[in-house]
């Protein structure tokens, strides 16, 4: 009996030895068993946001609703977070997608990104009438009494300050109808940001807004490059099995009739539709 005891006991030591512990599930594996993937955004218009009726819209959301039903994924569930606070949301596994922010190599070094799924130019939100004249980027840069300010964790930022904009010429806002309330009120003289929303934002806040959109400017030289954004969709960078399955099915999406009405009606069109790959982007 000793012996068959030994034995048994071997066994298992081998066994635990042979297959090793168990592997964990990826967040793939539990998307499709759930039969749900929740997703960050950053209740941003036209990009993604709660509507009236507290659906979660926008050209993001429509975008990643077609392509997370490509994947097998039965439904999308919308995680509300500030922009600033998407990428660490990322990582802190509150969600396993985010609804969508411009590539570039700095957010690169932090998380995976998909495909590109629009390109867009930038805009200038200023005080109704334009009183300063802003006409692009150069007088933000040249004019040293004017107050900048900038959506916290966004691009322009980085925009600002590689053009030399002295940081105590910029405030940092939470949103961008904290930055155009701050217009309103003549805390700050001009807010850059990307044509599409701040179009939304100052028609959604209507003809007594006071402030209005600068905008068909050439784009300023980031690097020797315009700085045209290119919105893609973000993963942590060890989903590796999620960002090829979401890269997939968005391939066969991309540039489609059904690509371009999901984001008509947030105000793009297939002049938006990207031309450059995001490992391009992230150099």
């Amino acid at each position: 009996m000793f012996r068959a005891l030994l034995h048994l006991c071997l066994l298992g030591a081998l066994g635990v030895a042979t297959f090793g512990p168990a592997r964990a599930e990826t967040a793939l594996e539990r998307a499709k068993r759930d039969g749900v993937i929740r997703v960050g955004f950053p209740n941003q218009v036209p990009y993604a946001y709660a509507n009236e009726r507290g659906e979660l819209t926008g050209a993001d959301a429509e975008v990643a609703k077609l392509v997370v039903e490509r994947m097998g994924v039965a439904q999308m569930e919308g995680v509300l977070t500030e922009f600033a606070a998407l990428i660490p949301g990322l990582k802190a596994r509150r969600f396993d997608i985010v609804l969508a922010m411009f590539v570039n190599p700095q957010r690169c070094e932090q998380v995976a990104f998909s495909e590109p799924i629009y390109g867009i130019g930038q805009a200038l939100i200023v005080a109704k009438g334009n009183p300063l004249k802003f006409e692009g980027f150069d007088r933000v840069v040249s004019d040293d009494k004017a107050r900048v300010a900038v959506m916290a964790g966004a691009v322009q930022a980085s925009y600002l300050k590689k053009l030399g904009v002295p940081n105590d010429r910029v405030t940092v806002l939470p949103d961008m109808l904290s930055a155009a309330n701050a217009i309103k009120s003549g805390r700050v003289d001009v807010f850059p940001i990307s044509a599409l929303p701040a179009r939304r934002l100052v028609a959604t806040m209507g003809e007594d807004s006071g402030v209005q959109v600068v905008e068909g400017f050439p784009d300023p030289v980031i690097d020797g490059k315009p700085a045209r954004g290119y919105g893609a969709f973000a993963f942590r960078r060890d989903d590796d099995d999620l960002l090829k399955a979401f890269n997939v099915a968005l391939s066969g999406l991309t540039g489609t009739d059904k690509h371009v009405a999901a984001i008509t009606p947030f105000g793009f069109d297939r002049s938006n539709l990207p031309d450059k790959a995001t490992a391009e982007l992230c150099k």
